[in-house]
């Protein structure tokens, strides 16, 4: 009881702060200012991409960008909180007015097409596009073209960069929507489907704690990018905030250790 009130008690708090700015922006203060004055920093994160964002059933979240909010929290002075997002409404969450939070965090790709209706940090993680399979269908899968066969099934998490991908790449397999993101490998490794189409920095987190997978193109992955922290457009400040943080970790060896503690690159 004491946890859902907790969450009535933020939604109440996040809507009345962003809906005083939502309709004149220009006669409010700047948004570090803002967040700085309410005490907490409101957070979207989807909350199923492990081992970057994860919430268990308790409600609470784990994961590597889950420690570098609280970081930035944290070196802003304030509480970190966490608001749910989804892949599908990720975009229209991050844009919505009044606000539904000041950035999203969790496994984000910075795209060209992100960054011209949203803002978008620099990159601080490095990501690509892999699969996972079946440790015994390893051998099966070389090559993106050994996917794209009639007799492969492919699954995918829906609204995000995984499903664009595949439709887009691999056009003779049936591509499968999983609503669940954290549950397609097991669904896998249930061969309720072949492949998963994840990211280089999903897939060793799954190979090291499940032995039913694989990930056998992980050193090869498809596309190369970097991850990032979105937020609404017009919160320049912030931007240049988190950039600045992000800069400070990366100097000061906080996010080298955070790596090694998760695995990535």
């Amino acid at each position: 009881m004491k946890r859902i009130l907790k969450k009535i008690a933020a939604v109440v708090l996040l809507s009345a702060v962003f809906a005083s700015c939502a309709t004149k922006r220009t006669d409010c203060v700047s948004t570090v200012d803002e967040i700085k004055a309410r005490g907490v920093v409101f957070i979207g994160t989807t909350g199923d991409y492990r081992p970057l964002s994860y919430r268990e059933e308790n409600g609470e979240y784990w994961g590597f960008d889950i420690e570098i909010a609280e970081n930035i929290a944290s070196r802003l002075g304030v509480k970190a909180e966490f608001v749910p997002t989804s892949w599908v409404t990720l975009s229209a969450d991050t844009r919505a007015l009044p606000k539904k939070f000041d950035f999203a965090i969790g496994g984000i790709t910075i795209t060209e097409s992100r960054k011209e209706t949203m803002l978008m940090s620099n990159g601080y993680l490095q990501n690509g596009k892999t699969i996972l399979c079946r440790s015994e269908d390893a051998p099966r899968f070389s090559s993106l073209a050994d996917i794209g066969k009639s007799d492969v099934r492919v699954m995918v998490n829906p609204g995000g960069l995984n499903e664009k991908f595949a439709r887009e790449h691999i056009k003779n397999a049936k591509i499968i929507v999983f609503e669940q993101n954290e549950a397609i490998p097991n669904q896998i490794a249930l061969s309720n489907a072949d492949v998963m189409i994840t990211e280089i920095t999903e897939a060793p987190w799954y190979i090291q704690n499940d032995t039913r997978l694989a990930s056998p193109l992980l050193a090869q992955p498809f596309t190369h990018g970097e991850i990032g922290i979105l937020m609404q457009k017009g919160q320049d400040d912030l931007l240049s905030l988190v950039n600045g943080i992000l800069q400070q970790m990366e100097k000061d060896g906080t996010l080298s250790r955070l790596r090694q503690k998760y695995g990535l690159q």
